[in-house]
């Protein structure tokens, strides 16, 4: 399987999907929807709501059913990046190799942008009229997206990172870091994909190992690709972690350590889903494409 070849096109069918939610003509304040769009549409390959499509494609759902959430989850990952880039938090210049979101739209217009597009997730989520799925699924798909983000998941995540600065810390507290700040969110995206494609409880179970197990290795890779990668490459400043002296995999463990947990997390991974046919390869590639990714 051509994964590259694969993300690309899924990218493009998540883009269509995206333009359609915050169209250039939407009924919405001018600043807002401009700062809204250009975090949105600012690149990136779309990994979340592709892992939505391709859990809810392993157990044999609907594309229709599932894009909806597939396009929530983008949404929300691009609020936390825009909230994460802020001066209060890790004040970067430099997101997806432009400029940060309150660098163009000022600091006021970046909070609301990243809170609209949080809500309109949410929206888009619980909008049965758009999907041909049981109303339980769909609260139970929100419920779970509304915890992966909140004090216990991505938001609880980040301020144990923001406290653990310049901190001696305990390797359990990293791994908490990362699973929290991270890995909650992909892991949702995954289940999100097989609630919607209505996945059996088996199925269900794998797909959720499968996620928190590969959401924890992209973050670790992405600490690793602080130090090893470069600016042009990964589209934002590196070193930064070391600069803050953040609570990094590499900082705790070391770097081939790291590199080890990483593999060693996506050899687990693909093993949850192995009893899944090829409809799930999609899954196994992109596993072993965190591996391997530069950016």
């Amino acid at each position: 399987m051509d994964i590259e070849r694969y993300l690309k096109d899924m990218q493009e069918v998540v883009n269509r999907a995206l333009e359609d939610s915050i169209p250039e003509n939407a009924d919405i304040p001018e600043s807002l929807k401009a700062s809204m769009r250009y975090s949105l549409f600012a690149g990136g390959k779309r990994l979340r709501p592709v892992l939505a499509i391709a859990a809810s494609d392993a157990v044999g759902g609907k594309r229709e059913n599932v894009l909806p959430s597939a396009v929530a989850t983008e949404m929300i990952h691009t609020y936390t990046l825009i909230h994460d880039d802020l001066p209060a938090l890790d004040n970067d210049n430099l997101r997806r190799g432009k400029k940060t979101n309150h660098k163009v739209f000022g600091e006021d217009i970046a909070i609301m942008a990243g809170d609209a597009l949080q809500t309109l997730a949410f929206q888009l989520m619980t909008d049965q009229s758009k999907v041909d799925i049981p109303a339980g699924t769909i609260l139970q798909a929100a419920h779970e997206m509304a915890s992966a983000i909140g004090a216990s998941g991505t938001v609880g995540g980040q301020v144990v990172d923001l406290e653990s600065e310049g901190k001696k810390i305990a390797k359990e507290t990293v791994q908490y870091i990362h699973t929290r700040k991270t890995g909650e969110l992909i892991k949702a995206s995954v289940r999100t994909g097989a609630l919607t494609g209505g996945g059996s409880p088996k199925e269900l179970g794998a797909l959720s190992n499968f996620g928190e197990m590969i959401g924890l290795a992209f973050q670790v890779i992405d600490d690793i690709l602080d130090i090893e990668g470069s600016e042009e490459t990964l589209g934002k400043d590196i070193g930064s972690d070391l600069e803050k002296e953040k609570a990094t995999y590499p900082s705790v463990f070391g770097m081939e350590e790291s590199k080890k947990i990483a593999s060693d997390l996506v050899d687990s991974a693909e093993k949850e889903i192995s009893f899944f046919d090829e409809k799930a390869d999609p899954l196994r590639h992109i596993a072993r494409y965190f591996l391997s990714r530069t950016n």
